[in-house]
């Protein structure tokens, strides 16, 4: 059957990375090709077209709004036939997902509510990797994410939020009346997230008086040694809600919300994969459960 306005489809795929990445480079790199091939297709594509699909300008390029709605609905239509490829070759929502998620929650919060996952849905098989920043869900070996939304989300990536983050100071409730009574302490920081503290004091408009400064490579480096009673760490809600629980830690001042939140990225709705859906309500009903404290917390 003749189709004389479908433009040629060796085009498509160069076209589509191209205004999603904004940059032709980037889309050759991820499609294992030269600029120049990339080039080529996408100057196929807008003569066959008859119009421009880019402004072109010394050190950038922008894709139209006409490019932006075709590319929407190339990538659409991509998805659509990769998910019945799966269907036909018996990969689809079958085998182990791939999940990346953040270091030091994977570490405080996703690993031990494993055994939980694994009792509601015994057929999933999920297999981790710590993670952080953008996924190339192209490139990487990845069928889905948890991230903190620090970061542009990437056209054509879906995006789910989870649980918003809420922050406030921790420490062991040996140090909570000295913390509440003013007296100095040890201020815990993580080299991953500098500022936490300032946010945190930007936030509620408190100070926290200082007898001393440590600094650690990560995130759950700093809340480790809050634990251990070295001094006071900023602890983001989800990440010491079991150390809270256990009595390990105390938050004398509650918690406050951020302005960012957790999410689930993947390349495709989730609904498209049974594997991924089953994943994205099992975070769903543990994240209900991070109803955080806004005073002092109860150890």
């Amino acid at each position: 059957m003749s189709r004389p306005d479908l433009p040629p489809l060796t085009t498509l795929l160069p076209f589509e990375a191209t205004v999603r990445h904004a940059s032709m480079t980037r889309a050759a790199r991820e499609l294992h090709v030269t600029h120049g091939a990339v080039s080529r297709q996408v100057q196929n594509l807008e003569k066959a077209l008859g119009t421009s699909l880019f402004e072109r300008g010394t050190r950038s390029l922008r894709p139209t709004p006409q490019a932006r709605r075709l590319a929407a609905a190339v990538r659409e239509a991509l998805d659509l036939v990769e998910e019945a490829a799966r269907e036909v070759s018996g990969r689809g929502g079958t085998g182990p997902l791939a999940l990346s998620c953040e270091p030091t929650l994977l570490m405080r919060w996703l690993i031990p509510r494993l055994p939980d996952l694994a009792g509601r849905h015994p057929g999933l098989t999920v297999h981790l990797s710590a993670g952080g920043g953008p996924v190339a869900f192209a490139r990487d070996t990845v069928d889905a994410a948890v991230r903190r939304d620090d970061f542009p989300v990437p056209e054509g990536v879906c995006r789910v939020p989870l649980f918003e983050e809420r922050i406030g100071p921790v420490c062991h409730p040996e140090l909570a009346a000295q913390l509440e009574a003013g007296a100095p302490v040890t201020l815990l920081h993580a080299g991953t997230r500098p500022g936490a503290w300032d946010d945190w004091q930007r936030l509620t408009g408190r100070t926290t008086r200082a007898s001393g400064q440590q600094t650690f490579e990560h995130f759950y480096l700093a809340l480790q040694a809050a634990v251990a009673g070295v001094g006071v760490a900023i602890g983001p809600y989800a990440l010491v809600h079991d150390d809270l629980v256990r009595g390990q830690l105390t938050a004398p001042y509650g918690f406050v919300a951020d302005g960012t939140d957790y999410g689930l990225l993947s390349p495709r709705p989730p609904e498209r994969d049974p594997r991924t859906a089953a994943l994205l309500g099992w975070l769903r009903g543990q994240a209900a459960e991070l109803t955080p404290p806004t005073g002092p917390s109860v150890s």
